[in-house]
């Protein structure tokens, strides 16, 4: 038996670094976790869609994405075929499928993301801008918006 105590890693959303890929990005990633601190290959990031936001086509070749969206509502695409997505849904992109995510709601459209090998995405994200969380950000990642009272 290995008496081996692992401490698992703790972030709140404060920790989070965000960034958007390219300046005029419409939408941005905010890092949970990557291989440094997961000491695995897998990112984890909440993608943050602006109103009429949305990722440009784009495509892993070993990786496999995927979404289960937070709040809002949007669209997924993948190799042609487009479904509605909203909260409570759940996306998986296989590797080489041409994908695209967009924001269709009349609010903010956040989405869990998870990318497993990291094929180079958090480096991707990393190389962009560095941005900060706003307070409706902090809210919905924080999800003070869903206690209710006893």
């Amino acid at each position: 038996m290995n008496n081996c105590c692992v401490i698992p890693v703790v972030k709140s959303p404060r920790d989070y670094q965000a960034f958007r890929i390219s300046p005029h990005d419409t939408n941005r990633l905010a890092i949970v976790f990557d291989p440094t601190t997961a000491n695995f290959s897998l990112t984890l990031c909440v993608e943050i869609f602006d109103i009429g936001g949305k990722t440009p086509p784009n495509r892993h070749n070993l990786a496999v994405e995927m979404f289960f969206v937070l709040k809002g509502e949007g669209r997924a695409s993948c190799d042609g075929k487009t479904v509605s997505i909203r909260a409570g849904d759940s996306i998986l992109v296989p590797p080489t499928g041409i994908h695209l995510i967009e924001n269709t709601g009349t609010e903010r459209l956040y989405a869990l993301c998870f990318m497993v090998p990291n094929e180079d995405f958090v480096e991707l994200i990393r190389s962009g801008t560095p941005v900060e969380l706003d307070e409706e950000d902090l809210r919905v990642l924080r999800r003070s918006d869903a206690l209710v009272a006893c």
